[in-house]
């Protein structure tokens, strides 16, 4: 098997005297889909923001393409990389939200355009076609010219969505994209997803959609009190927990 694209060993992060990553370990081949579930709190949107450097971390470490991110060891002494160049391996990763934070002042191109301009340093002109061309691709070209308010939940993360796979990561994170959402809007989210599982996008994805995870990850992780308490094929996963614990979230999340 060739060398993981994202590589995580020993993660620990707390917030305070709270203990919330547990010595974490986890690796995503290049196109492989998992899906991360587990009651809240259990540390799975903490992980994500870690690979992503929006939180720092204590202990362990992260690695994308053989690249270690965040931190430097120097003389056995840990120390956070300058600002400039977490900046540059947080562009390894697009990010989706539970909110959609979009600008309010920027149409839907716009909000697509501004990272190709802006941190790509690409023509208006290329950045306009990259735009269009994932608006296209998530449905939502004839909304292109549409601010924020003029959207419904459903388009506007879809719009999130293009932005930060417009940006070309190597990696797409995904967190809790639905929660957000009114019911009938989550299944068009969704789909948007799948068809870029399809494609062989290496995605990670904190979702409660049991079903969604069931049938769009080659592996699942189940985090349990900050610990990966269970991972494997969800097929395997799903009908035969091998925890007690698993097996009362599945039954309380109504998987069927």
């Amino acid at each position: 098997m060739s060398a993981p694209l994202l590589e995580i060993r020993d993660l620990h992060k707390s917030f305070g005297s709270v203990e919330v990553l547990k010595g974490v370990d986890c690796t995503v081949q290049a196109g492989e889909v998992i899906s991360i579930i587990g009651s809240s709190g259990s540390g799975k949107t903490t992980m994500l923001r870690c690979v992503n450097m929006l939180e720092d971390f204590e202990g362990g470490s992260i690695r994308i393409d053989g690249e270690e991110i965040g931190y430097l060891t120097d003389g056995g002494r840990r120390r956070r990389k300058p600002e400039r160049e977490i900046a540059r391996q947080r562009a390894l990763t697009g990010m989706a939200f539970q909110q959609f934070n979009l600008f309010p002042h920027m149409t839907a191109l716009e909000n697509v355009m501004l990272g190709l301009t802006l941190v790509k340093k690409m023509p208006a002109d290329a950045a306009r076609a990259t735009a269009e061309g994932w608006l296209d691709r998530v449905g939502l070209l004839n909304r292109k010219d549409h601010r924020p308010s003029k959207l419904s939940g459903g388009q506007l993360q879809r719009v999130a969505i293009a932005r930060a796979i417009a940006m070309s990561p190597r990696l797409m994170l995904f967190d809790e994209v639905t929660s957000a959402l009114d019911p009938e809007l989550v299944a068009e989210v969704l789909q948007v997803i799948t068809d870029l599982a399809r494609d062989g996008m290496t995605m990670l994805i904190v979702t409660h959609e049991m079903r969604f995870a069931f049938d769009v990850s080659n592996r699942v992780i189940f985090m349990n009190q900050g610990r990966i308490g269970e991972e494997g094929d969800p097929k395997t996963m799903f009908a035969n927990p091998s925890t007690e614990r698993l097996a009362e979230f599945l039954k309380n999340s109504r998987f069927s």
